[in-house]
């Protein structure tokens, strides 16, 4: 099975892609998470794992647009504080979404770099099986696959 030139996303209300859907503007992506810098060590995670708030935005066709992404802190300076100054900060921008409803959307990959830490819906392939290819949601770390029906692994 060939990959979609978007790939679809299911709405699930209590879990993971909670905030998706379409308003006036398009489709909508958003999320509270922690991105590590691409060039990370390994060494001092609390340091290096920073939490925040992303907005992304679409338009009708899927098509990336911008991106809002905001660092609220990291898992040294206080995980529970950090996550919840997201948390917060998120709220706001949906709020300013008019015509906000969440929904099943489909969006087509898309890469950006912000402060050294890589987000978007990247395709993926297999190094050992060159036909096995996905979608990895990053820093989320959503992968979505065939048969392209919405589901995602974490």
């Amino acid at each position: 099975m060939s990959v979609p030139h978007v790939i679809p996303i299911r709405h699930e209300p209590d879990y993971r892609t909670r905030t998706t859907g379409r308003w006036r503007g398009g489709r909508f992506f958003a999320s509270v998470t922690a991105a590590f810098p691409e060039d990370w060590s390994g060494d001092d995670w609390q340091s290096q794992k920073r939490w925040c708030a992303v907005l992304h935005h679409f338009d009708g066709a899927g098509r990336h647009l911008d991106s809002r992404i905001r660092f609220t802190g990291t898992t040294a300076d206080g995980e529970e504080r950090a996550i919840a100054a997201a948390r917060r900060l998120l709220a706001e921008w949906l709020d300013a979404l008019p015509e906000r409803q969440y929904q099943d959307i489909a969006i087509a990959p898309f890469a950006l770099r912000f402060e050294g830490a890589l987000f978007g819906l990247v395709l993926e392939k297999d190094e050992e099986e060159a036909d096995r290819v996905w979608a990895e949601l990053y820093p989320d770390g959503l992968g979505f696959y065939a048969p392209w029906d919405g589901e995602y692994d974490s």
